[in-house]
């Protein structure tokens, strides 16, 4: 986001410029006790909300970088589904800073991605998008979640063999999140006219060694699907990792140190 962007035009912003040089004149005359204070005031006024905004915009988050794009405007085939939006996953709430149903990666990432898709659809195939870039007031209430130990409501179907006290410890919750970098992304696999998933042998964002991409307690045609996947994104330039099969982080991210906050929206 631009600094032009909190105001209404440029001229505004101008204007405001002018404001700032002519506080400093007007300064000495307002000391030496003419009737100018109203004008010192309205001066002031204007400042003040400036600095309101600046403090307002770096207190929200960051904008949307040049370097982040919306997936769709990239390709437009890939399907969606973020978990985080609505109820369907671990915690079983909307989660802070998703505001849309919009896929927003790094522009590096947007254009790899674009690459498997283009030889999924030869097969009457598609990704399908979980989450990607997350916001760190994202993973601040995963954080405020975890610890609060009684709140378990899915965990039947998310994390039935993982006591909750563990999962700080266990690496499933924790300060900081790749996808906040805004190059990892969590995905699958399905058929493009049906929408339906290929069988992974476990749910997405399950906590257990069940989601290990390794994994050897499933049968052959869903390790055969884990292994497609896997080979795929690992051909287009991702590296997996090892505790969940649909996790996968661009290689040359172009942030590696960098954790971002603005919404998904």
């Amino acid at each position: 986001m631009h600094l032009f962007n909190l105001f209404n035009t440029k001229l505004d912003f101008f204007l405001i410029c002018i404001d700032i040089n002519l506080i400093f004149e007007l300064h000495e005359i307002i000391y030496n006790g003419y009737l100018l204070s109203f004008v010192y005031f309205y001066f002031m006024k204007k400042i003040f909300f400036f600095f309101v905004l600046n403090v307002s915009f770096s207190f929200f988050g960051q904008g949307l970088s040049k370097k982040f794009t919306y997936l769709s405007k990239i390709d437009k085939t890939i399907q969606s589904e973020l978990r985080y939006l609505g109820t369907n996953n671990f915690i079983g709430t909307p989660i802070d800073g998703y505001y849309k149903n919009c896929v927003i990666v790094t522009k590096e990432t947007a254009f790899a991605l674009k690459k498997v898709q283009q030889i999924l659809l030869k097969k009457g195939l598609s990704l399908k998008i979980f989450d990607a870039y997350r916001p760190q007031q994202s993973v601040d209430h995963f954080v405020r979640w975890g610890k609060v130990l009684n709140d378990t409501l899915m965990k039947k179907k998310y994390y039935p063999d993982v006591p909750k006290s563990k999962l700080f410890e266990q690496g499933y919750i924790a300060l900081k999140s790749g996808h906040s970098r805004g190059s990892t992304v969590d995905l699958t696999i399905v058929q493009r006219a049906s929408g339906k998933e290929l069988d992974m042998g476990s749910i997405y964002d399950f906590f257990g060694e069940e989601s290990h991409p390794s994994h050897k307690k499933i049968n052959t045609h869903q390790q055969k699907n884990r292994l497609y996947l896997r080979e795929i994104m690992l051909k287009n330039g991702f590296k997996p990792y090892e505790k969940e099969w649909w996790h996968f982080t661009l290689k040359k991210e172009p942030f590696p140190k960098t954790y971002f906050n603005f919404p998904v929206k």
